[in-house]
């Protein structure tokens, strides 16, 4: 869990922005978005071959973009 600790002559917008920056770096909205509703297997498959495919295919296109300059 995320914890600042505010210094005296610090202001509330600062210590705010320290805040959120920490929750950002790990990854906490994005955990606790993903974990509102229950996603059965079958969908966390189906998303992770979806990544997998866009990762492939991304990999692909700067393969064939490298050679293209070569």
């Amino acid at each position: 869990m995320p914890g600042i600790k505010v210094h005296p002559n610090e202001s509330f917008d600062e210590a705010y922005r320290k805040f959120k920056k920490q929750t950002d770096r790990n990854l906490i909205v994005t955990e606790v978005r993903a974990r509102r509703f229950f996603e059965p297997m079958t969908e966390i498959r189906k998303k992770q071959k979806i990544s997998a495919r866009k990762k492939m295919l991304k990999r692909l296109y700067m393969l064939r973009h490298y050679e293209a300059k070569l």
